[in-house]
């Protein structure tokens, strides 16, 4: 039996992008010292007072089936919390709760494309986005933010390709590359979607990692929140991936047929972790600022040393959890420097190279160990470049 060809061309017929973090896994597993520097995962834990609220939850019996488009209480909270971030209002009924922020940007795709609509999204990305794109019968075109841009996607560069295409994604902070996007950036955006059309995916699940400047929902900018799918998650702000916790929030004849998605698709998120989450948003700005305090203090000391030498180049470095290093002087791809590193220095990163093209000769370090492990690993990866250079 064949295997249909949406599901064998999920990857675009090449590598998922995951092969230095898949083989970085395996030598731990193996029992090599390796330091990972990899996927956006806290060391810290959910707080004990999130999972005591789970546990509580299941207890009392809501471990049966959970209305689909997610729980009042916590429809509720999210709506509120994105209007008072953004100003734009915003009810339950403009919410849909999904499990995990992946499974909102699939959602959200199917909202904005048909089969074999072109989707435009900002290269670099995450590693999942032409994926996501593929799956939904859509055809990925990726759009690039060059590094002499600072990143920043171009509103030229878009505008080039955007005819006839139905979506446009958009990721800020942004991941892989930590860049926050200016609303200069935002406006330009926003006017190529109303006049070629497009609906604006917005992937904002790093809104509470934001280092430098502002973060801007481009659904608060003018004529945008009727063509704006935004996609939020517990998992970054609460330190609750593997809670699988996320939303689309859109205008509401969008997220009522998404709701009958979900029905024939996830069929919602456990009752009790929702209440989980309920619980979460409960404890406001506070909670959040504390699970972003560790990035911060690790992307200031990563700063200073990184300025110590002339070989590495930061990426401005607005927000996120991760840091974005051009590696081009040393001669070698991305690729080719994150697998002599993990062989020689037993360092885990990621190639800029998963993430697209326009990020080759980059790598990505994730700040996910304590303080003074990841200062020390930092300390390492600069040291391993410099020798390159000699």
């Amino acid at each position: 039996m064949e295997l249909s060809k949406r599901i064998r061309g999920l990857t675009g017929g090449g590598s998922d992008g995951w092969d230095v973090f898949y083989r970085a896994r395996a030598m731990k597993v193996a029992g090599e010292p390796v330091v990972e520097l990899t996927i956006g995962e806290h060391d810290i834990r959910t707080a004990p007072a999130i999972l005591d609220a789970m546990q509580a939850a299941a207890r009392g019996g809501h471990t049966g089936y959970a209305i689909v488009p997610g729980v009042t209480e916590l429809r509720q909270a999210v709506a509120a919390r994105v209007q008072a971030r953004t100003g734009v209002p915003t009810s339950m009924d403009n919410v849909l709760i999904t499990p995990g922020g992946q499974a909102g940007l699939f959602a959200a795709h199917h909202a904005a494309c048909d089969e074999g609509d072109r989707a435009l999204f900002i290269d670099p990305y995450y590693a999942t986005y032409p994926g996501t794109i593929r799956g939904v019968g859509a055809v990925p075109v990726p759009v690039e933010a060059r590094p002499r841009d600072g990143f920043q996607p171009q509103a030229a560069a878009i505008d080039a390709v955007a005819e006839d295409a139905s979506c446009l994604m958009i990721n800020t902070p942004n991941n892989p590359t930590g860049v926050v996007y200016t609303r200069e950036t935002l406006e330009g955006v926003a006017e190529i979607c109303q006049r070629r059309d497009l609906w604006l995916i917005s992937d904002e699940v790093y809104d509470t990692q934001v280092w430098e400047g502002d973060h801007v929902s481009p659904r608060a900018l003018p004529g945008m929140a009727d063509r704006t799918l935004v996609v939020g998650s517990m998992s970054k702000s609460h330190a609750m991936t593997g809670s699988r916790v996320g939303w689309v929030i859109g205008p509401e004849e969008a997220i009522a047929h998404l709701i009958t998605l979900a029905t024939h698709t996830t069929y919602g998120v456990p009752g009790y972790i929702q209440d989980a989450a309920v619980f979460a948003l409960g404890q406001g700005e506070a909670l959040e600022e504390e699970v972003a305090a560790p990035f911060r203090r690790r992307r200031d000391a990563a700063r200073a040393l990184i300025a110590r030498q002339n070989v590495a180049k930061l990426v401005p470095s607005g927000g996120a959890m991760y840091l974005m290093l051009d590696m081009r002087a040393t001669g070698l791809s991305g690729e080719e420097f994150a697998n002599r590193l993990l062989d020689e220095e037993r360092i885990a990163v990621m190639p800029g190279e998963s993430f697209g093209q326009a990020a080759a000769g980059h790598i990505r370090v994730a700040m996910t160990v304590a303080d003074a492990e990841f200062e020390a690993a930092l300390g390492r990866v600069l040291g391993f470049a410099a020798r390159l250079v000699g």
